[in-house]
């Protein structure tokens, strides 16, 4: 009888079963397939004509107009075969997001008919608007013209119905107005000048690169609550918002189980990233709640950057499609950790030597000490310059502040790395290097460990993690072209002095290894006040840093000044990366950007304030007033200052809150009217840090206390536990 019952049930399950899904295609079958890569290359244009796109790529060789015409047959194919209709020059102008403008491929021909046109002059260039965009006084209103100009070493690719192109953008008159001319002219500069130092190591004719492995973090909020909240979309912050009770303090989020939700939009951007060639490798929660992490594989900081752009907007697009809102500002939610976008990087060969990892000879430890101990000298006498490059409105107020680096440059080495420069300083001969060093357990089951060479300070700005440096600094919505540009530029100018220094030496009769040593050692005494490994948060360090010779300036407006000092434009210019022209120009677009983004918030928070929050707070009061007065129908005299005394402080409190908000506001609006009156820029934006900001921080207060007493029901904006925890 049992048995009978057990089958029948059996038979009832096996008729319900859901048949299995197939298994998802392997990644390896579909990586690529939206780009103009070699395999596609390989099935639309010639052997000739691909020689030349590779040598255009690998050597740097002008692709002339008639192979580009070549190639732009090809490419017009492969784009229509993935039904593409369009195309776009796709280029990163100075706004901080990319750009596109779309050509249909069809073009009328003949009487009522069309033909599909992409020739290579097409390919190679276009004309675009260049005093639209973001140009520092470059380009004049009735001045508009500018080009886009194909660059080929990053590759073609397809998105939606478009084909596009990577592009520079440059003025009629041959100035930048992006950032991926400078980036690739500091390729150059980085190139040249570390190739010159690695003949004296016997390596020649090895390509060198820059190369980057950005990790990217990000919030997600639901999009009905995302809608409910004028300043997130207005100003990609959160303006106003008490802390929640419960946010990161348990320390649960970080590696914790992704929520289910997350996970089907994780797997879904994958998928997009993978289709474009984004070697996207890592995902997980991030420490506050709600924030996520996404990194790829090292590339070289060219494409590397091109696909951090292209993810940023595919994450916008997969996310809308989940429900989700992608937050990428720096600091969306006060009290819990701001996001970053921490940029690794290294400069390596293309035969895969690392030149910031250490060796296993004495030559190679040299070699390793040598462009150790020049990135650090090019860190300290510029870090000013480094500090500008990461440093904007949205970005200050994520570091110092819940495990982001402080605004102040310095570099960890790590106990082994700083142990070596100490021989090397102390002693005249090579210096010896140690490896991983092994470690057990005790407990027989684990194997055993190896022990980086360094540890990690998560409070430095710019700190040796084994075989690269890691800039923490940088913020989540930055194009990291900023920074890497001013690191390879930098490196590249002192590398040019140390050669310079070193075939002094080698002239005044000193053998070569002796000078590289000798250089080496002097490189790193003149640098060592850009060193520290500890913690970087203390007040002890500011005061510290500041004794040292290193810039502590928290101010985005006053650090901007370094672009046009009389050092970085001799840095720049020796390096052919930007002229003075161009650098002015940038300073001038970073003090108008400021100037925008923290009018665009005081607007919005006295809005807010006017429209939304104080007519509740006044409705409130209200409620409470008439439920006081009431009182008095129901207890007499002592009785009645007893029950009534809690809720008349409330109404008080309130008054008072209202007041300080209301007068604060406006005194904060007329601040912005009158600063917006101010024609020169930087004095703009001195006056939006030195008198907006504060005022903003002050009416949150006020604000922030009224979330606290009115009545939950009636308040008109969602809070931080509905948008800090994904349901």
């Amino acid at each position: 009888m049992v048995n009978s019952r057990f089958r029948a049930v059996e038979e009832a399950f096996a008729k319900e079963a859901v048949v299995a899904e197939p298994p998802a295609p392997a990644t390896s079958d579909y990586y690529g397939c939206n780009v103009f890569n070699r395999k596609n290359m390989r099935k639309y244009l010639s052997s000739e004509i691909r020689q030349k796109v590779y040598e255009s790529i690998e050597k740097g060789v002008t692709l002339e107009r008639d192979v580009a015409e070549q190639v732009a047959v090809g490419m017009k194919r492969w784009a229509q075969d993935m039904g593409a209709t369009h195309y776009t020059h796709w280029f990163q102008p100075l706004t901080g997001g990319t750009a596109e403008k779309h050509d249909s491929f069809a073009d009328p021909y003949g009487k009522g008919e069309s033909i599909e046109v992409f020739s290579g002059k097409i390919l190679c260039q276009q004309e675009s608007d260049a005093s639209s965009f973001p140009n520092g006084g470059l380009r004049n209103t009735f001045e508009a013209r500018g080009y886009t100009a194909w660059d080929p070493s990053s590759p073609a690719f397809v998105m939606g119905d478009r084909l596009c192109i990577p592009t520079v953008f440059i003025s009629y008159t041959r100035e930048a107005l992006d950032y991926k001319t400078p980036l690739l002219k500091s390729e150059v500069a980085i190139a040249d000048a570390v190739t010159d130092v690695l003949k004296y190591f016997g390596i020649e004719n090895d390509r060198v690169f820059s190369y980057l492995g950005w990790e990217q973090e990000y919030f997600l909020v639901d999009s009905s609550l995302y809608a409910e909240r004028p300043d997130l979309i207005m100003a990609e912050r959160t303006l106003i918002g008490h802390s929640s009770a419960r946010n990161q303090q348990l320390e649960d989020h970080y590696f914790g189980s992704i929520p289910a939700r997350v996970l089907e939009f994780m797997k879904d951007l994958e998928f997009e990233c993978y289709k474009l060639g984004i070697p996207v490798k890592t995902r997980h929660n991030e420490v506050a709640p709600n924030q996520f992490e996404i990194a790829p594989v090292y590339e070289q900081a060219n494409i590397a950057i091109d696909h951090n752009l292209l993810l940023m907007s595919l994450m916008r697009t997969v996310a809308d499609k989940h429900g989700f809102r992608v937050l990428l500002h720096e600091k969306p939610f006060a009290g819990v950790n701001g996001s970053g976008k921490h940029c690794n990087w290294s400069i390596g060969t293309e035969s895969g030597i690392g030149l910031l990892s250490p060796g296993k000879t004495d030559l190679e430890n040299l070699r390793f000490l040598t462009f150790m101990a020049n990135v650090l000298k090019a860190v300290y006498d510029n870090n000013a310059l480094l500090k500008a490059s990461i440093l904007t409105a949205s970005n200050a107020h994520r570091l110092g502040a819940n495990e982001a680096p402080p605004a102040i440059i310095s570099s960890f080495l790590g106990t082994q790395v700083t142990e070596a420069f100490n021989e090397l300083l102390s002693s005249r001969d090579m210096v010896k290097l140690k490896g991983k060093v092994g470690y057990s357990l005790g407990i027989p089951q684990i194997p055993g460990l190896f022990m980086d060479n360094t540890d990690r300070n998560r409070t430095s700005p710019f700190a040796f993690t084994g075989n690269r440096f890691e800039l923490r600094a940088v913020g989540s919505s930055a194009n990291c072209s900023s920074a890497v540009c001013v690191l390879n530029t930098i490196t590249a100018y002192q590398l040019k002095r140390y050669k310079e220094n070193v075939d002094r030496r080698v002239a005044n009769g000193t053998p070569v290894m002796k000078a590289l040593l000798d250089e080496t050692r002097e490189t790193y005494r003149a640098c060592q006040k850009i060193c520290f490994d500890g913690n970087g948060y203390s007040e002890e360090w500011k005061a510290e840093a500041a004794k040292r010779g290193l810039d502590c300036e928290t101010s985005p407006p006053l650090a901007y000044d370094v672009l046009a000092s009389p050092r970085t434009i001799e840095v720049y210019k020796d390096t052919g990366v930007m002229t003075e022209v161009e650098l002015k120009a940038r300073s001038e677009i970073d003090w108008e950007i400021y100037s925008k983004k923290i009018e665009i918030e005081a607007r919005v928070l006295a809005d807010l304030t006017a429209n939304h929050i104080l007519p509740v707070a006044t409705r409130y009061q209200s409620v409470l007033l008439d439920n006081v007065s009431k009182m008095k129908e129901i207890f007499d005299g002592e009785e009645y200052s007893v029950v009534a005394a809690g809720e008349i402080q409330i109404i008080k409190d309130i008054a008072m809150h209202i007041s300080k908000a209301r007068n604060l506001a406006d005194g904060m609006e007329a601040d912005v009217d009158e600063i917006c009156e101010i024609e020169e820029e930087r004095a703009k934006a001195i006056a939006f840090h030195d008198r907006v900001v504060p005022y903003m921080e002050k009416v949150r207060v006020h604000v922030d206390a009224l979330e606290m007493i009115v009545d939950d029901q009636m308040w008109p904006l969602p809070k931080y536990r509905e948008l800090l925890f994904i349901r």
